[in-house]
């Protein structure tokens, strides 16, 4: 192989790790068959075997899903509704008070589970929290903007209290 027909091959490869990223992403694919389809949408030239090598080169695994089927995702990835459910687990397990102080949301933990619950704060995601600080039984959520912090303080609340059909999850 010529020098430069390697390089285009290389970087053809790197836009179709890129483009398998970003699927996997943005989209639920079950199966090798379904990314296949999907890169071959968007102009890619593959076969089953090209996708069984991206997969592996890139570190992709089958990751569940609520419903109890698989999809493709990175290792460290967990899906929003996974990370809300661990949250409510933890909350409601773990979570004695919630309290605040203009900005800042004090949430109060049984001892030794403030890390774990400030570590799933973080996993949530919520766009009012700009990070948390814990310590054995004590976790401190930095809330932006200030005028965030009923909804804050009535979203830790609920997820202290669940449901009934959230205690099922």
């Amino acid at each position: 192989m010529r020098k430069g027909t390697c390089r285009k091959v290389k970087s053809l490869k790197a836009k179709r790790h890129a483009r398998v990223l970003k699927i996997i992403r943005d989209k639920v694919v079950e199966t090798q068959e379904d990314l296949a389809r999907e890169l071959r949408k968007e102009g890619f030239k593959v076969t089953q075997a090209t996708v069984s090598r991206d997969i592996k080169e890139l570190r992709i695994t089958k990751l569940p899903m609520s419903d109890g089927r698989y999809r493709y995702g990175l290792p460290h990835e967990r899906s929003q509704e996974e990370a809300h459910r661990r949250l409510a687990r933890l909350f409601a397990d773990s979570v004695v008070a919630v309290d605040f102080s203009e900005n800042l949301v004090v949430v109060k933990t049984l001892t030794g589970n403030a890390h774990a619950v400030a570590a799933a704060i973080d996993e949530a995601d919520f766009k009012e929290i700009v990070g948390t600080i814990a310590g054995d039984d004590t976790i401190l959520a930095v809330v932006r903007p200030k005028s965030a912090v009923p909804e804050v303080l009535e979203r830790f609340n609920r997820l202290r209290r669940p449901s009934p059909e959230e205690r099922d999850v």
